[in-house]
């Protein structure tokens, strides 16, 4: 077998592949074999049938066609290892000659990884947020606490804010009870707003036993979108209650003894969620001055494969879950259907970019991944999946996906390692030390989050 490459551009080339026609010998067996399954002559017993009278009586054609499209995978992968290429995606395949007994010949164009040149990173320099926990922040992370611990008790008065009414709902559309529009026993907080819009001027002042209307546009339903007449009936009206701020308080909702060291915990809490946000915000931050400072070619087809994959899995798998259609969506979020696009292909751009980049630097690097690294992410991705451990590394073993994660702690690693080069300092203008932090796995995290393309 000979093979030439052609470079058609940065990212794409032409593979040119004449094969001598004995090459084809083992797969041209097959191909009789295969017919031979598949058909019925008169006088030959099944499989037994000579490759001539295959030949005679279906057409040396339909063998050679048969050989080919079983030969021809293997032939472009030896082509494709002999050129040393990194194809992106499937080829174009044409074959260009077929003379029975002499020759084969085709071309296979493909997307390739384009050669990248990684410039020195050590001078990304970014600014984040500092880790500042104020008083403010510890009072309401406890009156937070505080609240879990509510208790509720009726009450002989009228409904206010804050209060919770248990309530009968029916709505109507130009004079008519929809079938979806009614609800009993539905509890209320008064002011929360996860109801329906003047649900709460229209409850306030009301006792346990009366009714109002209002209107109100639907959320949902046969009737979305429209307004519709509602009647709601309260059956009855509980009052919250807090506990009071002190030792009994801390006993009863922590491990602690006193106020002071349950708002202690809570600081020290506070500050490590800060701690994890700020070092997120630098992974994403240099990330982002990492791909500005690399010239990367983008393959047009692999980037319009990302785009329909993304915008399918938003449409079909998000969207379709929540029973949502992709026009809803645009609406909620205020965004013309070429803006959303504009969007979708930005990010792809932004997920390829980042792969290709680590890649390089993983390789440039001499990037290495742990048993106990592949471990720990697999447990981490199979809790955002919702899976245990064991069924997510079968589910991954099964579908042939190792790579697929070695590759994601490769690129983690090799951004903690730029992250690590770079100046991180907080708009207090004090350098921040992210030693401490778990950087390869908030790596992985954040290129996760930028790198949702498909693996090719």
């Amino acid at each position: 077998m000979k093979s030439a490459v052609e470079t058609l551009n940065p990212t794409r080339v032409r593979l040119t592949v004449e094969v001598p026609f004995e090459e084809l010998k083992a797969s041209l067996d097959a191909a009789y074999k295969k017919i031979n399954q598949q058909v019925t002559v008169k006088g030959f017993r099944s499989g037994k049938i000579p490759a001539r009278v295959i030949d005679q009586r279906f057409g040396r054609g339909a063998v050679l066609e048969e050989a080919v499209n079983d030969a021809l995978p293997k032939f472009y992968t030896e082509a494709v290892n002999e050129a040393d290429l990194n194809p992106l995606g499937q080829p174009e395949v044409d074959i260009t000659e077929l003379k029975d007994g002499e020759l084969l010949a085709f071309t296979a164009e493909v997307d390739v990884r384009p050669t990248l040149e990684i410039p020195d990173y050590s001078g990304i320099e970014v600014t984040v947020d500092p880790v500042e926990v104020t008083d403010e922040d510890v009072e309401k992370s406890v009156e937070q606490l505080r609240e879990r611990f509510a208790t509720t008790s009726p009450v002989e008065r009228a409904a206010a804010e804050g209060d919770i009414v248990t309530v009968d709902l029916e709505a109507k559309v130009d004079g008519e009870v929809l079938e979806d529009g009614v609800a009993s026993d539905v509890d209320y907080t008064i002011g929360s707003g996860q109801l329906l819009d003047g649900i709460d001027e229209a409850v306030k002042g009301l006792e346990a036993g009366a009714s109002a209307t209002f209107t109100s546009q639907l959320k949902g339903g046969s009737a979305e979108g429209k307004d519709a007449e509602i009647k709601v009936d309260v059956k009855s009206v509980k009052a919250r209650e807090l506990p009071e701020l002190d030792d009994d308080f801390a006993q009863l909702a922590s491990e602690f003894d006193t106020l002071d060291e349950l708002k202690a915990d809570s600081r020290k809490r506070l500050e490590r969620m800060k701690k994890f946000d700020q070092a997120t915000q630098a992974q994403e931050k240099v990330l982002d001055e990492l791909i500005k400072l690399v010239e990367v070619p983008m393959p047009e087809k692999l980037l319009e494969d990302e785009v329909n994959t993304r915008k399918h899995n938003l449409e079909h798998h998000q969207l379709g879950q929540i029973g949502m259609d992709l026009d809803k969506y645009l609406e909620m979020q205020g965004k013309s259907a070429e803006e959303f696009e504009a969007e979708l292909k930005e990010q792809a751009e932004k997920g390829i970019k980042t792969q290709f980049i680590l890649d390089e630097i993983v390789n440039k690097e001499k990037v290495s991944v742990g048993q106990d690294e592949l471990t720990e992410h697999l447990v981490r991705r199979a809790q955002s999946s919702g899976m245990s451990p064991d069924q997510f590394a079968q589910a991954v073993v099964e579908q042939g996906q190792v790579p697929m994660l070695v590759g994601e702690v490769a690129r983690g690693k090799a951004l903690a390692t730029v992250v690590e080069a770079a100046t991180v300092k907080d708009t207090n203008g004090e350098v921040v030390d992210l030693e401490d932090e778990d950087e390869t796995a908030e790596a992985g995290e954040t290129v996760e989050a930028a790198d949702e393309t498909t693996e090719a």
